[in-house]
């Protein structure tokens, strides 16, 4: 009797740990959903709605330029880095919740390609395109999947610390990492135990995102970071890191096929997406394309090197409309 109890203890802790978690869960999706709540206009597509951020003039406008962020984050994040800037300068601005992040539904999509298809057809109801398209990161992903499947709706690209090109096979995940990975269980504990070890390591992870710069001031703040912990999202960016690789096997490619100006952008003291394995050689991939180094910058260059970036992507209006 007493080895059957302590046979069972385990099975009774984790439940309990499993339970704890849930609810810890629910608290802190619910504070962050209310602590930061829609702040722009939806679109509705098929299936469900996308959640954008606006900003900038709607008429008059020196051009039109969607951002599309990176993993475990919103569209907060590159309009808060560099929208309100470009806004500032003329342009009209609009940031997209990727599916699944912020308040955006998940649409079935988990891929560069098929989010990339969601926008298009966002930005076909808005009656918007070709647009300039700035992708961070993740997002870089998907905006070039964007201008591959969709180049009526894109004049050109603008690719900031871009991950595009396969991983290197070497590069393999811990068994456990891949078990945690696996769809059962990453349901299971992005609505358990992920909200609260996700929440713990937040301001870690902002930080050595922006290294070798310090983080920006109120930046888990105005990029409304905190809604990357509620359930769905976290799930979402699981499965969006995770399909990642094959993806870009399928539309690597590609990519000498494109016949649009294209800005590649990155800092050579990236941490996360070293230039010499993905921003350098993607350029030398797409005819025409022009890579910008910025010396010492990090990851986050939208917000530690905003004015440049800026510049940048003002640079490639004329060019876009002349190759028209």
């Amino acid at each position: 009797m007493v080895l059957a109890v302590l046979a069972g203890a385990p099975l009774v802790l984790a439940f309990c740990l499993l339970a704890i978690g849930a609810v810890a869960s629910l608290l802190i999706g619910w504070r962050a959903g209310a602590a930061y709540p829609p702040a722009g206009p939806f679109v509705s597509v098929e299936g469900g709605r996308l959640a954008t951020l606006q900003a900038g003039p709607e008429t008059g406008a020196r051009g039109t330029v969607v951002l599309i962020h990176g993993a475990s984050a919103n569209a907060a994040d590159p309009m808060e880095g560099i929208g309100r800037t470009l806004a500032a300068q003329g342009f009209r601005v609009i940031a997209f919740d990727r599916p699944g992040h912020g308040w955006s539904d998940r649409l079935g999509a988990g891929t560069p390609a098929s989010q990339a298809d969601r926008i298009a057809t966002a930005l076909a109801i808005l009656d918007l395109g070709p647009v300039i398209v700035l992708g961070h990161s993740w997002g870089g992903a998907a905006a070039l999947a964007l201008a591959l499947d969709h180049p009526e709706r894109v004049s050109a690209l603008a690719l900031v610390a871009p991950v595009a090109l396969p991983f290197p096979q070497r590069m393999t995940l811990p068994w456990y990492w891949r078990l945690a990975a696996k769809p059962p269980v990453a349901w299971l504990l992005s609505r358990t135990l992920g909200p609260p070890l996700a929440l713990y390591h937040l301001r870690g992870a902002a930080a050595h995102a922006f290294r070798p710069q310090p983080e920006a001031a109120d930046y888990l703040d105005r990029a409304r970071v905190p809604l990357a912990l509620r359930p769905g999202a976290l799930f979402a960016n699981v499965e969006d890191l995770m399909g990642l690789p094959a993806a870009l096997e399928r539309q690597n490619p590609r990519y000498g096929d494109l016949r649009l100006p294209v800005l590649v952008v990155s800092g050579d003291a990236d941490p996360l997406v070293r230039i010499d394995a993905q921003a350098g050689p993607l350029a030398e991939r797409i005819p025409g394309a022009r890579l910008v180094r910025l010396p010492g910058i990090g990851h986050m260059v939208p917000w530690v090197a905003g004015d440049r970036l800026a510049e940048a992507v003002a640079d490639l209006v004329p060019v876009a409309a002349t190759t028209r």
